[in-house]
């Protein structure tokens, strides 16, 4: 080691889904959209000369829009580059308690990382034999508690019930609940808004809007909460969001219609997939995401994570422990499920 090595920050970085180059993919590991965005988002024009200027720091048009969609202030909305940068920014804000923070065992393997990258200190609280969260375990004396809900990657959601439960119990810390999956037939936790104002709710265009290359996630919170995560943006980068992200991310919003169509088809097909693939032995928990969590009575997962990949389908495979038997399958389109599932039909 060189002497200037002693003092950099040294951390196990998160690892994302395979990107794959090669073409003729069938890509069912990193949950995105199998559906284009909204037509507008298409169409929408910009004044391309624009892009040499900054974009607009509090990005005004695309807060306007969310907080208009869901019915709350503006005051009371934080967006950044992907939910991973809102989470991000609220480690950074909500975390600073000696106590550790609480998450679920089996979730978002992020959430450790920005822990020790931060220097938070965490405890992972252990799902039961059915990879179901229990309320009452996140009780006590804590630094704050986050977990998705649908969680991830097991797909189940808690009700709503479950989350008022937590924040009832937890009224000294902030409460996270990562949304990124609800629109796939979980229960949100914005109608808590009003009750608690320790609760913060985070979302991402990722998923059920078809637009992860652009980058857009937003909290939604009190609005004490939103200015102290702006606060701390503001201390680190202002210019978190870029121009194009902006504008299209308000037109996305703008087509009610377009977004529930798509919505339901991805509800449509994993609900025909996982009748199909519990007649040829697999077996998941119900989901209410854009995913199954897959595993067969006697095929190994990683055996049949590794023929996909021979065969050009990519599902992902997580190598720890009490779900290395498991495969997060995202659902694609109908056509894309139908060749997977004649893959799994020949195992």
């Amino acid at each position: 080691m060189t002497a200037w090595e002693s003092n950099v920050r040294k951390v196990v970085p998160y690892v994302p889904g395979e990107q794959p180059k090669e073409k003729n993919i069938i890509k069912l590991n990193t949950n995105e959209n199998p559906y284009p965005p909204a037509p507008g988002v298409f169409t929408k024009k910009m004044d391309m000369d624009n892009l040499r200027l900054y974009p607009d720091p509090a990005a005004t048009a695309l807060v306007d829009a969310i907080a208009q969609y869901h019915g709350v202030d503006k005051e009371q909305v934080f967006v950044g580059v992907g939910s991973d940068d809102v989470l991000a920014m609220a480690f950074m804000t909500f975390f600073n308690s000696d106590k550790p923070i609480l998450f679920p065992d089996i979730t978002y393997s992020f959430y450790d990382v920005w822990a020790d990258m931060l220097k938070i200190p965490y405890e992972r609280v252990a799902v039961d034999d059915k990879f179901r969260l229990k309320a009452s375990d996140y009780f006590g004396g804590n630094g704050g508690v986050i977990f998705p809900n649908p969680n991830a990657p097991t797909g189940i959601a808690e009700p709503l019930s479950f989350v008022s439960d937590i924040l009832e119990h937890n009224r000294d810390v902030v409460v996270i609940v990562d949304e990124a999956y609800v629109d796939f037939g979980g229960e949100t936790a914005l109608p808590l808004l009003d009750k608690y104002d320790n609760l913060l709710v985070v979302r991402t265009f990722s998923k059920s809007r078809s637009m992860a290359g652009l980058r857009i996630g937003y909290a939604i919170g009190n609005k004490t909460l939103i200015k102290y995560m702006n606060d701390v943006k503001y201390s680190y980068n202002s210019y978190t969001m870029n121009m194009p992200s902006i504008i299209l991310g308000a037109e996305s919003i703008a087509d009610e219609a377009y977004f529930r169509e798509t919505v339901d088809k991805v509800v449509e097909t994993r609900e025909w997939f996982k009748s199909e693939i519990e007649k040829i032995g697999f077996t998941c928990p119900p989901s209410s995401a854009n995913f199954l969590f897959i595993t067969h009575k006697t095929i190994p997962a990683r055996e049949i994570f590794e023929k996909a990949r021979a065969n050009k389908i990519i599902v992902r495979y997580f190598d720890k422990p009490r779900i290395d038997n498991y495969l997060r399958v995202t659902i694609g389109t109908r056509e894309d499920m139908e060749i997977f599932l004649k893959f799994l039909q020949t195992l």
